[in-house]
């Protein structure tokens, strides 16, 4: 089952990702993003972004949730968000973000998204 997983999350970080902004990427401010982001999904699973080397709207990301691993991409910022695999981060306010993560059940193969907040700590 892992096997499965670990292909299907290969493809969706390889597979383009369809942009509905027209906006060209722009500069952003570093400070505004740079370091570690906590959060916690509805049912208490608590995750993490660390965010780092941001220079112009690219930025490096290790991202954990859980027990699950920790995932580490290369990401370009735009429209104050980015994606890490199946989450993706929305800057709100300065100190908070929104964040979506699509979650699937690998029995029913049915997905859920789920939506939460993280603060720069």
């Amino acid at each position: 089952m892992a096997d499965i997983l670990s292909i299907l999350s290969m493809a969706y970080k390889t597979a383009p990702t369809p942009s509905s902004s027209h906006a060209k990427y722009v500069a952003v401010d570093p400070k505004l993003y740079t370091g570690t982001w906590r959060g916690a999904y509805s049912k208490g699973e608590k995750f993490s972004f660390t965010i780092s080397n941001v220079q112009g709207f690219r930025a490096k990301v290790r991202y954990q949730s859980g027990n699950g691993p920790v995932q580490f991409q290369d990401v370009l910022i735009k429209d104050n968000s980015f994606r890490v695999g199946d989450s993706k981060f929305l800057l709100k306010k300065v100190g908070h973000a929104q964040i979506k993560t699509v979650v699937t059940n690998p029995a029913t193969g049915k997905s859920v998204l789920n939506t939460a907040y993280a603060d720069l700590a």
